[in-house]
């Protein structure tokens, strides 16, 4: 590169590392973007890092540039080089040219919301493929693994987003956030992730309405607070386990930032080597996944009797902790969306509850509509908290 180009590299989450480019990228310096690709490229793969390419600071880019890119990013189509900021001369020749090994993102946070998404899929999908008993110094990796992973994406996009000098501010923003309105800090990093950025410099949702908490309709209803969300979800699963006469139970809730995968949110009589199996479901045969996709009640009668779920990791845990028969309510909203399970545990074999089970319908739509409520309030309380905090304005 000439003297007005220059590069530097920061590692902004535990997922990605960001090469920042800046001033004319000319034919001379080419040849050094190729030995700065091949560097990068190599320790991103061994570190098991995506790799970023900030142009939002390059005002030319050559033709022989554009083709040093390709020779360094060709062969990654399924696992490309993320570039982003691009200005309108240098997005028309990276897309008039073919480069299969790059994707082009209008943001950084855009480029490190995709990075997280695509994680999470993955361990998605291979948190619960079947596998062999673990030992017990392992559990809790998969609830370790959801949380630090959306954690540092968050981290990412905040250090993009306000130029923050690293990690550790980009924290201390989340936690701040999180304990001024009590929101789970895996939660605000969910939230920072999958929310649109800021609409203005003092208001990320301005001309936002807030509308008074939903009904819980649990018992002793006037004594749950319902901004606080760990009291409202353990109020609702002692009721759960309540009505049905249930001897275990537990709430999963669906994160959009993990494509609306089922994660354990509260639990009663489940050991630790059950909850780290259903940390995270992705899908069946688990059956609050069942639930999710039916859309109603789904009942198993006797794990141990079930095919699908005897053989499979989720079956075997259940059956670990003495649970014969299982039982999901999905929690459904007015519009119809499903935004979490209520599953159901009995240690005696049989469909001792049915679908239409008025109680247990009535309190899971109740806690559904409780939950679209407290992200559309108090989680955006908890970002609007942030952004004045990082704006200089708190």
């Amino acid at each position: 590169m000439t003297g007005e180009a220059t590069v530097t590299v920061q590692p902004v989450t535990e997922q990605a590392v960001v090469l920042r480019l800046s001033g004319t990228l000319d034919a001379h310096g080419a040849g050094v973007l190729g030995r700065e690709l091949d560097l990068r490229l190599r320790r991103a793969d061994e570190r098991g890092l995506r790799l970023v390419l900030d142009m939002s600071g390059v005002r030319h880019v050559s033709s022989t540039a554009v083709h040093t890119l390709d020779l360094h990013t060709r062969h990654r189509p399924a696992d490309p080089v993320l570039v982003t900021g691009a200005t309108p001369q240098v997005h028309r020749l990276l897309t008039t040219t073919p480069l299969p090994g790059i994707r082009l993102y209008p943001s950084l946070e855009g480029a490190l919301a995709a990075v997280s998404s695509r994680r999470a899929s993955r361990n998605a999908r291979t948190w619960l493929s079947p596998a062999e008993d673990v030992p017990g110094e392992v559990f809790g990796l998969r609830a370790k693994a959801r949380t630090s992973g959306i954690i540092g994406i968050a981290q990412g996009i905040l250090i993009a987003r306000y130029s923050l000098p690293g990690p550790a501010d980009a924290f201390a923003l989340l936690r701040a956030a999180s304990q001024h309105h009590n929101v789970p800090l895996r939660v605000v990093a969910s939230a920072v992730v999958a929310a649109p950025p800021p609409l203005t410099e003092r208001e990320w949702f301005p001309g936002r309405l807030h509308a008074p908490p939903p009904g819980l309709g649990l018992p002793q209803a006037d004594a749950v607070d319902p901004r606080d969300r760990r009291q409202v979800l353990r109020a609702a699963l002692y009721a759960a386990v309540t009505l049905a006469d249930a001897d275990a139970a537990e709430i999963h809730l669906t994160d959009s930032v993990q494509d609306e995968a089922l994660v354990l949110e509260a639990h009663h009589g489940l050991d630790a080597a059950y909850r780290d199996c259903l940390a995270l479901v992705a899908g069946p045969p688990a059956v609050c996944a069942l639930a999710r996709i039916a859309g109603r009640p789904v009942t198993v009668a006797d794990v141990a009797a079930n095919p699908e779920l005897a053989g499979h990791p989720v079956g075997r845990a259940a059956l670990a902790v003495g649970s014969r028969a299982l039982h999901a309510v999905p929690m459904v909203t007015d519009a119809g969306d499903c935004n979490g399970v209520i599953s159901l545990h009995r240690v005696e074999p049989g469909a001792w509850l049915h679908p239409g089970q008025a109680d247990l319908d009535v309190m899971a739509h109740g806690l559904a509509m409780w939950r679209s409520w407290y992200g559309r309030t108090v989680v955006q309380d908890a970002l609007e908290y942030l952004h004045l905090q990082a704006a200089g304005g708190g």
